[in-house]
């Protein structure tokens, strides 16, 4: 609880508009530290107070999970660090996001899906097992309605609505399988990511398909492209999340909205200094 209780509520009650926004603005720069006892004055009465309260908590929040998500990029290197990033993105886009359900969540599918593979004996039954849960019992597929939206690119709202974009949807399958000890590739496909588990390739777009060399081949001939062998190679952390950034910025730019086109912009620069 803050020493100065009192005089704090009385400051974030004033009728001086000046006064109350300095106030903000000092118990911001107290940072996370300073969470509990600002948690403290929620139960306060005064709704006035309340409400400026929940904004300090807001912008404190989204501080710290831009500076952690900043570090990131400088650092990525595994698929841990490519998971911790995405959830500080959703902080930065959601204010307020419990993350901690999502999480718990996550650990049930990994359960399930360690108990069905359990039964499985080769890369392509493993992968029928995937393709039946992620994309038949949990439902995850591609939003094709309202695919340019910026929440098809941010886990919670993703699992919440179990529709996305071909990354989110396959990064999914990679943060789960990761925790069920299954090896989930992520494969940069032009215009068209995709997973692989061992030879198999799956379509998490579309409720978890299994692809054929062949069906790429189609896939990239709808962009005047030949399919070659780099096509099919792993996709490095930080690649996925330059790509996942690149997503977002497209949108922003065809939003018009310049705030958050350039702080996204910012930080492809910090993955990719070129």
């Amino acid at each position: 609880m803050f020493k100065q209780r009192e005089a704090i509520i009385r400051l974030l009650k004033d009728s001086d508009a000046e006064t109350v926004n300095l106030t903000k603005q000092q118990l911001v720069q107290g940072g996370a530290k300073a969470i509990p006892d600002l948690r403290d004055l929620l139960s306060t009465d005064d709704q006035r107070v309340t409400l400026h309260v929940r904004e300090i908590l807001t912008e404190i929040e989204i501080r710290h999970a831009k500076g952690a998500f900043e570090e990131i990029c400088g650092t990525i290197s595994d698929l841990v660090d490519l998971e911790r990033a995405c959830w500080y993105l959703a902080q930065i886009f959601q204010p307020g996001v419990d993350i901690e359900p999502y999480q718990k969540t996550i650990d049930a599918w990994s359960r399930e899906l360690r108990d069905r593979l359990s039964h499985c004996d080769s890369d392509s039954s493993r992968a029928g097992a995937m393709a039946q849960l992620f994309g038949k019992d949990i439902g995850l597929r591609g939003n094709e309605d309202d695919y340019y939206n910026a929440r098809n690119s941010l886990l919670p709202c993703v699992m919440d609505s179990r529709l996305g974009i071909p990354i989110s949807l396959s990064l999914l399958y990679m943060i789960v399988g990761r925790r069920a000890a299954v090896a989930v590739e992520g494969i940069n496909l032009p215009g068209h990511f995709v997973v692989r588990h061992g030879t198999v390739l799956l379509d998490p777009f579309h409720e978890g398909r299994i692809l054929t060399t062949s069906d790429c081949a189609q896939i990239l001939s709808g962009q005047n492209r030949t399919l070659h062998r780099d096509h099919l190679q792993p996709a490095q952390p930080k690649l996925i999340l330059i790509r996942m950034l690149a997503n977002l910025l497209y949108i922003f730019q065809q939003e018009q909205n310049g705030p958050l086109h350039t702080m996204i912009a910012q930080w492809i620069h910090l993955l990719d200094p070129k």
